[in-house]
């Protein structure tokens, strides 16, 4: 059977989105082969790293990516919008079938001393995975 393909997409693909696609990989990875991408891609967020690495999860490998590698070569069954910016800014593009926007905040642009700013990416780290948690649920009770 076909894993069905999701895209976690954020502005810049530095941390909601990359938590996104390493947490759904992690409950799921099974069933879907999931992907991220950025409006206007930068480098992948060393705190996001570091609070996906505390959970056991293996961060070699990630990389950010722009939408461009993926228009018109990849089917996707569920596009997932992680910030506003890239709700608002995403084109509709074919192959892409259901769109969804959970709106989370950017850790990223949180201030504070260090361990605030880590705080703040374990907390959209968790909430990531509550949303996705409750995503295949009702995928499942579909």
């Amino acid at each position: 059977m076909d894993r069905l393909r999701v895209l976690f997409l954020c502005t810049g693909n530095s941390a909601r989105s990359q938590m996104a696609e390493a947490l759904l990989r992690r409950r799921a990875g099974d069933r879907f082969e999931v992907y991220s991408a950025g409006l206007e891609p930068k480098d992948v967020h060393p705190m996001a790293l570091a609070v996906l690495e505390e959970i056991g999860i293996d961060t070699r490998g990630h990389r950010s990516k722009g939408l461009d590698e993926f228009l018109g070569s990849v089917h996707f069954s569920y596009l997932i919008t992680v910030c506003s910016r890239a709700e608002e800014r995403c084109p509709i593009f074919p192959g892409m079938g259901e769109r969804i926007h959970w709106p989370l905040d950017d850790p990223a642009a949180f201030e504070g001393a260090d361990a605030e700013k880590l705080a703040k990416f374990r907390q959209v780290r968790d909430e990531i995975d509550a949303r996705i948690a409750a995503w295949l649920s009702t995928l499942d009770a579909g």
